[in-house]
């Protein structure tokens, strides 16, 4: 991994888990990690459930839009995460891949929404803990 790993978080849609998963990490982790996501069917809009749910612990994702999984990100990227969603990355040698299994939040209200989102920040601690312990940036945990 280089000074600064990367990550990429892929979802069918980039509309919903991958949003808040990259939005977690580049909260928690500040500028130690390059966070990217993508989906292989990209949405047109962020999951509004998403959205409120983030913003209820104070993230905005309002004005994130779905982008395209590409081979280029993949390349450019230490680890890739998948969503449980059956999304693939294209693989390459060397990179890390995951998949974490997390129920989709598509069409579901934020009281649905709010455990994903608890549990893709657990999910993004422990991925801090791993490729970008100690450091400075990112926003203590809420206790």
């Amino acid at each position: 991994m280089a000074d600064k790993p990367s990550v990429l978080f892929v979802c069918v849609h980039n509309a919903g888990r991958s949003q808040m998963a990259a939005a977690w990490l580049t909260h928690l982790a500040g500028d130690r990690v390059e966070v990217r996501s993508a989906g292989s069917d990209p949405g047109d809009r962020v999951n509004p459930a998403a959205v409120e749910a983030m913003a209820e612990v104070g993230i905005d994702i309002s004005r994130e839009m779905p982008k395209i999984l590409t081979v280029d990100a993949v390349r450019a990227s230490d680890v890739c995460i998948t969503m449980g969603c059956g999304d693939t990355c294209p693989v390459f040698p060397g990179k890390r891949y995951l998949d974490w299994q997390l129920e989709d939040p598509a069409g579901q209200g934020v009281e649905a929404v709010r455990p994903i989102r608890d549990e893709i920040r657990v999910l993004v601690e422990g991925l801090i803990a791993e490729i970008a312990p100690g450091g400075h940036g990112g926003a203590p945990a809420a206790g």
